[in-house]
């Protein structure tokens, strides 16, 4: 019995190290698709990969919280950036 609790408890430690996956430009566009978002705006950083960045202008409840959920499913934070685009100007 103490060895499989030992046997858990190490499993449990090093799954909580692994490094998130990389995901590729097409999985994150498939992603912000079917959470109502136009291709480009999910973004899984290099350098920090466990952040997974939405940019977009005013984003939907029901958007935030269908890129946080796959994000938590895969052990990733969802950092959401509200960008304001320059307006065209009328003519």
């Amino acid at each position: 019995m103490r060895i499989w609790a030992m046997f858990a408890l190490t499993t449990l430690t090093l799954s909580a190290c692994a490094t998130p996956q990389m995901h590729t430009e097409s999985q994150l566009n498939a992603i912000a698709t079917g959470c109502g978002l136009a291709l480009g705006e999910l973004i899984q950083d290099e350098s920090e990969k466990k952040l997974l960045l939405m940019i977009h202008q005013d984003p939907s409840a029901e958007q935030r919280v269908c890129v946080a959920k796959w994000a938590r499913r895969n052990g990733l934070k969802a950092v959401f950036v509200n960008m304001q685009f320059a307006q065209e100007p009328a003519t």
